[in-house]
């Protein structure tokens, strides 16, 4: 009987695999499950897989040098940032992402933080709980109209935010060294320097991958340039801002407030995390979700369907719509169309 490709799914949190394993399955694909915390609980399993999917686990060098059999590394998700891309390349192994899936998801999400943190819904609401009704409680609330948001990352969702934006009367710049020419003039957004969307940007929305480069973007030094009534949102990737640096400028009052859609540990990737490790939640100027900006009914089953069959396109010798690297379709067995 001839072997059946096996693809790992490395760690999911949908609650079942209803939507990916039809899709596998007739791809001729044989599924492993596992709930992977640490790349080392990969090893094992991913050694003789032919495709591995992955929502929140690593996979990185170690798990890919061990890799005997391996196609394709499909995310469940924009970033790859979590996928050693380099290493892949290198075995001829090509990855996956899902593009496009969430754009009009995180772009909401951004504006529903900046919005509920400038109006100070959460305060109003905490003090009508314990009895305070009172039109102070937020005090100082701001007009939105002729402040400035500065926009951190003007691809596709950053450009999203701005066109949203623009609806309450706000001055938009935007920073992006990577930016095509032409592109933020025909949105009508002026390009600026780091230190001048610091110094400006009344809000500052935060969209940025991550990468060695991004790391702590947002520090000590760069929250100091900022002003003091202004607002933080981010929607990107938590670990482009120092954290502790944060809570420190959050709690002195150099910093208004912060909406984060993501902290800098990653909690889903981690097997047990308590808040009281994080100085953040101490703070009373700050909302954080669960990393749940790109979340919607639809956007959920649309990652899905795209990771898995991204796998599938690759397992039966296709080429697979979301390459993010470049490498033979041959695997490291050789077996399919080269290309």
């Amino acid at each position: 009987m001839a072997r059946k490709p096996k693809v790992v799914i490395t760690d999911y949190d949908y609650g079942n695999l209803d939507i990916e394993l039809p899709i596998l399955e007739a791809a001729g694909a044989r599924v492993v499950a596992l709930q992977a915390k640490s790349e080392e609980e990969l090893f094992e399993e991913a050694r003789d897989c032919d495709a591995i999917m992955n929502q929140y686990a690593r996979v990185g060098s170690a798990t890919i040098d061990r890799m005997e059999r391996c196609r394709v590394i499909a995310r469940y998700g924009v970033g790859v940032d979590i996928v050693d891309v380099e290493a892949a390349t290198r075995k001829g192994i090509l990855v996956t992402n899902v593009r496009d899936y969430c754009t009009d998801e995180v772009a909401d999400h951004a504006i529903a933080l900046w919005l509920a943190l400038a109006r100070k819904l959460i305060r109003y609401d905490a003090a009508i709980r314990n009895g305070i009704w009172r039109w102070q409680t937020g005090k100082p609330v701001c007009r939105l109209k002729g402040r400035t948001m500065g926009i951190v990352s003007f691809g596709k969702i950053g450009q999203a935010i701005a066109e949203r934006a623009k609806a309450f009367g706000v001055t938009i710049i935007a920073y992006d060294p990577y930016l095509a020419e032409g592109i933020a003039e025909a949105k009508g957004v002026a390009l600026v320097g780091k230190d001048e969307i610091l110094a400006r940007s009344d809000y500052l929305m935060m969209q940025v991958p991550m990468t060695a480069e991004s790391h702590h973007f947002l520090g000590e030094a760069e929250l100091a340039k900022m002003r003091k009534d202004a607002i933080i949102v981010n929607t990107g990737r938590g670990p482009t801002i120092d954290n502790c640096a944060l809570a420190k400028a959050l709690a002195e009052g150099r910093i208004a407030g912060a909406g984060l859609d993501d902290l800098e540990e990653e909690p889903a990737k981690l097997r047990n995390w308590n808040p009281s490790s994080n100085p953040l939640f101490s703070l009373e100027n700050l909302i954080v979700t669960s990393h749940v900006a790109y979340y919607s009914e639809e956007s959920i089953r649309l990652a899905r369907e795209t990771a898995a069959s991204e796998v599938a396109r690759v397992l039966k010798g296709e080429r697979p719509l979301n390459p993010v690297n470049e490498v033979s379709l041959g695997g490291q067995d050789g077996d399919l169309r080269r290309n």
